[in-house]
């Protein structure tokens, strides 16, 4: 049974935790892109995909815990210290995603399509003043923001990924 959970909690970390980290890395560039070229549809949805992978998978990725929690019960092993260090980072971790970037990507996201629509607005009649209007809502500076916070989201992840191989002090051969 210890190897079926640790199967499953191991394929559930890769299947999606590493979509989330992969796309909140390619968001911030992508929304740069965006936010440098007003009106490129395709830019516009890159930024939406990568939103959505991130979101979704968030969801998914609720099942490591749930069965990293089953296979360290099984093991025994739920009192040891780096397993206690690698649930405290994992919940640092669920709280930087959850709280910092999927907001901040939000926001990006929301203000990049608000200058999408003041620009099909200016280019009926509202000038180019218009065109900009949505453009002060977001900026570089944002995804520069964004890019730092899935930068520690990241490393909290590559931390916990190296406490669960190393197990520091282990004394199981699992």
């Amino acid at each position: 049974m210890n190897k079926f959970l640790l199967a499953v909690h191991v394929l559930a970390a890769i299947v999606a935790v590493g979509p989330v980290t992969v796309a909140a890395s390619m968001f911030p560039p992508s929304a740069r892109k965006a936010l440098a070229e007003p009106g490129d549809a395709q830019a516009l949805s890159t930024v939406r995909v990568l939103h959505r992978i991130c979101r979704l998978y968030a969801t998914v990725g609720v099942a490591v815990p749930v069965f990293g929690f089953a296979t360290a019960k099984n093991m025994g092993v739920l009192g040891d210290t780096w397993l206690i260090a690698s649930i405290a980072l994992t919940a640092l971790a669920a709280v930087v995603l959850a709280a910092l970037v999927l907001p901040r990507q939000t926001a990006l996201m929301e203000g990049i399509e608000g200058m999408e629509e003041s620009i099909e607005e200016g280019v009926g009649g509202g000038g180019q003043g218009a065109a900009y209007a949505g453009a002060s809502r977001v900026g570089p500076r944002d995804t520069a923001r964004l890019a730092m916070v899935t930068g520690l989201f990241n490393l909290l992840w590559a931390t916990v990924t190296i406490l669960m191989i190393v197990r520091p002090g282990s004394t199981t051969g699992a």
